[in-house]
């Protein structure tokens, strides 16, 4: 009887022995099997600025506020080129002058007739002075009986035809004057001045060479392009659906592909008031965009004292700028400040995020959203502050009820 209860409890022990194994094992399995969380870059919803901008739909292009393509009123050879490419002019300075000797020759012909017209009226009416002084006399001596009235007459009528010659020589002078102002008029329009201060941008001809003015219709090279670069703006189309928003004054940003890793402050100073129409290309408004913050300079861009408004940049060192850069701006046409705010990448279809609960896996969030832009979106409602969303969206498994963890942050470069 012993012997068969010995074999009993071997039996019962390998029986717990081989759950137990069995057991481990399936935990084993299961631990092997398990899908590890998955890595995702989360953002945390937090408060700040939220811009609605515009932007250029094509590159914008760096002008300058005056630039005048000149060539003389009338044509003729170059006898004189007194600038250079590159130099600065001030206002009123010549430029350049045509031949114009035959003129010169004028301009003296007017002006001794001038003269010779001036000593004319002086004998004529120093003549008329003396025949009047002569007429008074004859009355004095007709009012006494000496000067019978036929003499009396003879004296009035040389007084009268005395006045009429020094009024015709009077006359003589302003014709004279008159003559001496075409013949100026004439010099002028061989020589052409700066209308404006600043810098030749390029000439057109060498001396001793012809200059011929533009006639209407048929456009020809300017004698010389001169530019004020003192005043520089962006010309940049704006596509017609986004146009509406834009108005005169607006805050604006403006970054220029030559000059890398800098954002100037800029604003609205103009709209056109048509729309472009070139084939094959949308149809858009020209808007223009001044530097603002920034003193205009002579080809270059001076910042303002630290006070000044709208001087954004950190490092406020002169920037070199040539007419023709290639710029881009973004208008900001409304602006929300310390309102929630997510990373617009977060945004899913249907305004959906993907929140972290605690407990590692992934919640789908429908919430309201108010401004956007490229980079940042405004939460009226569906999250709170210190929430955390996933960036991470295109990510394999990631989706609603998928667990996952924080992936590591990146050191700062």
């Amino acid at each position: 009887m012993p012997a068969p209860r010995f074999v009993q409890r071997m039996l019962s022990r390998k029986v717990v022995i081989v759950a137990m194994v069995i057991i481990v094992a399936l935990v084993a399995i299961g631990f092997a099997t398990r899908t590890p969380p998955i890595e995702v870059a989360l953002a945390t919803v937090g408060r700040g600025t939220v811009e609605a901008t515009v932007s250029n739909t094509r590159a914008g292009t760096v002008k300058a506020c005056r630039r005048s393509k000149m060539a003389p009123p009338a044509g003729g050879q170059i006898s004189q080129l007194l600038v250079k490419k590159g130099q600065r002019v001030e206002r009123g300075q010549v430029l350049l002058r045509l031949w114009s000797k035959d003129l010169q020759a004028e301009d003296r012909l007017a002006k001794e007739q001038f003269i010779t017209a001036q000593s004319q009226m002086k004998q004529a009416c120093e003549q008329a002075e003396l025949a009047k002084s002569e007429a008074e006399r004859t009355h004095q001596l007709e009012a006494q009986g000496f000067i019978s009235p036929q003499g009396l007459e003879q004296k009035d009528s040389a007084a009268e035809v005395a006045r009429a010659g020094c009024d015709a020589a009077r006359s003589q002078i302003e014709q004279a004057r008159s003559r001496i102002e075409v013949a100026r008029a004439g010099l002028e329009r061989m020589t052409l001045r700066a209308p404006f201060s600043g810098i030749i941008a390029d000439i057109s001809g060498e001396q001793g060479e012809f200059a011929t003015p533009s006639p209407p219709g048929i456009p020809t090279p300017p004698a010389v392009d001169l530019i004020d670069d003192s005043c520089m703006y962006v010309s940049a189309p704006i596509d017609e659906v986004d146009a509406s928003s834009v108005r005169v004054g607006q805050e604006a940003r403006i970054t220029l592909d030559a000059i890398k890793g800098r954002v100037f402050p800029g604003r609205v100073r103009r709209i056109a008031p048509y729309v472009l129409e070139i084939e094959k290309q949308a149809r858009t408004v020209e808007v223009e965009v001044g530097f603002a913050g920034w003193q205009p300079g002579q080809g270059v861009l001076m910042p303002a004292p630290a006070s000044a408004a709208g001087n954004t940049n950190t490092n406020p060192q002169e920037v070199t700028l040539l007419i023709g850069y290639s710029a881009d701006v973004e208008i900001i046409y409304d602006k929300h400040l310390n309102v929630l705010r997510i990373p617009t990448q977060a945004l899913l279809e249907g305004k959906k995020v993907l929140l972290y609960r605690p407990d590692g896996a992934l919640e789908e969030r429908t919430v309201q959203t108010g401004l956007a832009n490229w980079d940042q979106t405004e939460i009226t409602g569906g999250l709170k502050e210190g929430d955390r969303i996933v960036l991470s969206l295109d990510r394999a498994g990631v989706k609603a009820g998928a667990k996952v963890k924080p992936e590591p942050a990146q050191p700062a470069k």
